[in-house]
């Protein structure tokens, strides 16, 4: 039986603000560990998060690049879980109102071109980073917490799972990463995990329209890695399934030296993170007139460059 993958994509770039979304702690990557921490991003008791307002404006001006509608009325949930990385044991993130939604991008791959859905793209805070004293994180003996990342603001950017192929999910990337640099609100370093991305990765008989099992791939850290990591983990559902086994919906890792996905945890649905409104910091509204004088203020940005090229001089696609 011959099967297709079904991918999509969630996609975490860092805002360039030069301090955290919710204190004044620097963002600045490669201080020493634990020096760019506060009360406020430690999580300790008694104190009162801020929301940096050029979180907000970056996330409006990613959010119009990307072709989203804009919310006019937005808030910020507490994300429960635990993990080391996670001083608070919950993360500041936005659950049924962020604040954009329903954008797209259209990418070009081998000829052929297709519109990638963006279902939403919501602000939160960075955890910590963990140090795994080992070879990877799977067989490291112990780990180390750095809490400088935690608070650092992002920007999660979640696809829709319409992505047939993982030269599908390098061409949104690179375009996506294009645009970002572009209107000036990341620099999209993947080496420095200023750009990271989840894989969600299904397959399914081909001509069939309901979808399999899928499994989250983390740990990808280059547009290589990402190609890789989707080929091997449709390739082993696929192998899975003729074998007769299930797939189990799970959250992987990618080992990029032995090239193989390996697995991490069960896969949490939203129920497990018990989701609430984040008292501390009030729901928010944004107007008309804010949204425009961002949209103003955004360069002409390349697909619209290069249409205007093409029409305006002749020039064919690629000279375009």
């Amino acid at each position: 039986m011959k099967y297709e993958a079904v991918i999509g994509l969630e996609v975490h770039t860092e805002l360039q603000t030069k301090t955290k979304i919710f204190c004044s702690c620097r963002t600045s990557f490669g201080a020493d560990p634990n020096t760019n921490v506060c009360p406020v991003c430690l999580g300790l008791p008694g104190v009162l998060p801020v929301l940096n307002k050029k979180v907000l404006e970056y996330a409006v001006r990613a959010g119009l690049a990307l072709n989203c509608e804009i919310s006019r009325f937005s808030k910020f949930d507490r994300k429960n879980y635990y993990y080391p990385d996670l001083p608070k044991n919950f993360q500041t993130s936005q659950f049924d109102l962020p604040i954009c939604e329903h954008g797209y991008l259209d990418v070009e791959v081998e000829g052929e071109k297709r519109r990638i859905r963006i279902t939403r793209a919501h602000m939160e805070e960075d955890a910590g980073k963990l140090v795994h004293h080992g070879t990877s994180i799977t067989d490291s003996d112990y780990s180390l917490v750095d809490y400088n990342r935690t608070g650092t603001p992002l920007l999660e950017i979640v696809s829709e799972p319409d992505m047939r192929s993982a030269k599908e999910a390098v061409a949104y990337m690179e375009k996506m990463r294009a645009i970002l640099q572009y209107v000036g609100i990341s620099d999209c370093r993947m080496e420095e995990g200023s750009l990271r991305c989840d894989a969600n990765v299904s397959v399914r008989p081909v001509g069939q329209k309901e979808l399999g099992t899928k499994t989250e791939i983390k740990n990808i850290n280059s547009f290589k890695g990402v190609e890789r990591a989707i080929e091997y983990e449709a390739m082993r559902q696929a192998e899975l399934l003729e074998d007769g086994g299930k797939v189990v919906q799970e959250t992987r890792t990618w080992d990029e030296k032995e090239g193989v996905t390996k697995s991490m945890r069960t896969k949490e649905e939203a129920n497990d993170y018990r989701y609430f409104p984040e008292p501390d910091l009030v729901p928010f509204t944004v107007s008309d007139e804010y949204i425009e004088n961002i949209r103003k203020s955004l360069p002409e940005l390349p697909d619209a460059r290069k249409e205007r090229y093409m029409k305006e001089f002749g020039l064919s696609s690629e000279d375009a």
